[in-house]
């Protein structure tokens, strides 16, 4: 029978055709090159973020009197390794660092173990009472800390904590916020099927968390280890009350107390400590950025 119209017969893809939606994927998956105004916008940013820590560089490096001077300087001087050694020596820098660094690492690891395993049961634990035990776990980051400093250190004081580490790494053991973030990375990461079908294979809880809620919690876990290193590091407000600087003290502590003399204040010897506390978080920037960085992309990526 002949053919009364002439339509164009469908090119199949082994014909060597297009396939359906193939201009699709070839424009989406296109690399898109930067310009030159996005590359200049981008140096910007960059000189403007480590500016701050040049400058903390360069006036480490000078005396106190040249820092307050007008202008300030912007080259370094010639008194870095001296003032480094002098505020290293004023209030015993290395224990501070090595208390900062056992209190950092104590409570990111329990604030990241609990936070996963509270998140995990608000995310696809069923029990009474969930979504009221959650609202009053998030309604406590409204609660200023300072509301809680007396009775706070009257428990410590009762246990004679007072300038002991503990007396800040127990009340810091657990944060609403973890909890908060790994419940909302849970819900969406975890299917419940998955959690179903272990407990179907005969694994029993602490099994079910060890071999299915942390592998999938794990891009959340680095990113909330890395906020609460950073923040215990950086804590002043209750390890001044609780530690001394001529006890225990933090980096923080030790800080209050660098470069006091008699009448005045050595700018350039306190920008020097805040430069030997700073160090160590850039080398754990340096070394864990890339699997922070691969952590959020992770979690924010649907299959």
């Amino acid at each position: 029978m002949a053919r009364t119209l002439d339509t164009p017969r469908p090119t199949s893809p082994a014909a060597g055709g297009p396939a359906p939606g193939r201009r699709f994927w070839q424009s989406a998956g296109r690399q898109h090159h930067a310009g030159p105004l996005t590359y200049v916008l981008l140096a910007l940013a960059a000189v403007v973020s480590l500016f701050p820590l040049y400058w903390n560089v360069v006036a480490a490096s000078h005396t106190g009197e040249r820092v307050v001077e007008a202008p300030a300087p912007l080259l370094p001087g010639p008194r870095l390794f001296d003032n480094l050694t002098f505020a290293w020596n004023q209030v015993d820098m290395g224990e501070a660092l090595i208390n900062t660094t056992i209190v950092a690492s104590l409570v990111a690891v329990s604030t990241v173990l609990f936070s996963t395993l509270a998140g995990f049961a608000f995310a696809k634990l069923p029990f009474r009472g969930r979504t009221m035990l959650l609202s009053l776990v998030v309604a406590t980051m409204t609660i200023p800390p300072q509301l809680s400093v007396i009775p706070l250190y009257q428990i410590v004081t009762d246990l004679g904590w007072v300038d002991q580490l503990q007396s800040v790494v127990l009340p810091s053991l657990v944060a609403a916020f973890g909890v908060f973030f790994m419940r909302q990375f849970l819900v969406e990461a975890l299917p419940v099927e998955l959690v179903e079908a272990a407990r179907m294979d005969g694994a029993h809880s602490l099994r079910v968390i060890w071999h299915v809620v942390f592998p999938v919690a794990r891009p959340a876990m680095a990113v909330l280890g890395m906020l609460v290193f950073v923040q215990s590091w950086n804590d002043f407000f209750w390890p001044f009350i609780a530690l001394t600087p001529d006890g225990n003290p933090t980096l923080q502590v030790a800080l209050a107390g660098l470069g006091a003399g008699n009448h005045s204040v050595d700018h350039a010897i306190v920008l020097t400590g805040a430069l030997i506390s700073t160090v160590p978080l850039l080398l754990v920037f340096a070394f864990l950025g890339k699997h922070i960085v691969g952590g959020i992309t992770a979690g924010a990526v649907k299959s």
